[in-house]
């Protein structure tokens, strides 16, 4: 477990992605913020920020940073995460339209669908309701993005899009994990990563 401290750290995993760009965000809201990427920098946060990039990429380099059994271990202890487009997807327990080979950390008892929108082409923007998070609709950017297919009974869906034919969730919530579709992190919002650090307060 971390040690106490009182300012919260929180990583973000940074094998790939907009690492950058998440950590401002955070650090908008008071908090420090670290790069992780290796064992004993996951043992010093509080909580973990999972970005953007390409999940196949993040899951394999996760494994050859030693990573992925710890932060499946952290997960299951119950350390607050938030994963946004790929984050998603390593979160999910289950994943369509995944490579062979592809691992996800897992926690999430929700089904993904990868590249669910489309390719990159199909890239776009929205104004979108979020329960939880107050002062009206986030701009969502949607970046080859996940949506998710399935969920089990203690999976929240805070917003979901009406996409190909049906309602299609893209921000979930269970326990101390936080999932969004989008970034949040490239819009100059800071909403959803406020609410994250409201969550790892009340985790720690």
């Amino acid at each position: 477990m971390p040690p106490r401290q009182d300012r919260l750290v929180i990583g973000v995993l940074a094998v790939q992605g907009d690492v950058r760009e998440h950590r401002a965000a955070l650090e908008s809201s008071g908090v420090t913020t670290t790069a992780v990427r290796r064992p004993h920098e996951l043992a010093e946060v509080d909580g973990l920020v999972i970005p953007g990039g390409e999940s196949t990429t993040i899951d394999k380099l996760s494994r050859i940073f030693g990573l992925r059994d710890p932060l499946r271990s952290r997960i299951a202890d119950g350390m607050p995460v938030y994963g946004s487009c790929a984050g998603m997807i390593l979160l999910a327990d289950r994943v369509l339209d995944g490579h062979p080979d592809q691992q996800t950390l897992g926690g999430l008892d929700v089904t993904v669908r990868r590249n669910a929108f489309g390719r990159q082409v199909d890239s776009h923007e929205c104004d979108l309701e979020v329960r939880g998070v107050a002062g009206g609709p986030v701009r969502a950017v949607f970046i080859r993005a996940p949506w998710v297919e399935e969920w089990g009974g203690g999976v929240e869906v805070l917003a979901a899009v009406e996409a190909k034919g049906g309602t299609r969730p893209v921000v979930v919530r269970q326990g101390n994990l936080l999932a969004t579709s989008f970034h949040p992190e490239v819009t100059g919002d800071r909403r959803v990563h406020a609410r994250f650090v409201e969550m790892v307060r009340a985790a720690r």
